[in-house]
């Protein structure tokens, strides 16, 4: 997902150079098209979000049962639950910013 963003927004990013260059008609089916793939990426935020939330929580959950109970095992939940939050974290941060420079570049094709 992460690549096809980056894709997408070096494309964006050079159709919006030539824009002033576009027909009308043109540059309506850029828009359309715009939208469609922001209602994708958008969609696939939420997803993630979702996830990520979800992670986090566990996360907590096991790290408070691991300070009231004290049983090492909830270490090792922690420490699986950390490896997979911090890629989720940071596949959340490039969705959210792809998501906002996908309105920057649309906001100029309007």
């Amino acid at each position: 997902m992460e690549e096809r963003l980056r894709s997408y927004l070096g494309d964006l990013e050079r159709i919006t150079e030539r824009a002033a260059d576009l027909p009308p008609e043109e540059k309506e089916r850029i828009r359309e098209n715009a939208l469609v793939q922001i209602r994708f990426f958008q969609h696939e935020r939420l997803i993630h979000l979702i996830v990520t939330y979800m992670f986090a929580l566990m996360t907590l959950v096991s790290v408070m049962g691991f300070i009231l109970s004290g049983q090492m095992s909830l270490l090792l939940l922690i420490l699986l639950f950390m490896s997979l939050l911090i890629p989720y974290i940071r596949h959340y941060y490039i969705l959210e910013n792809g998501v906002q420079k996908l309105y920057q570049f649309y906001d100029r094709l309007v």
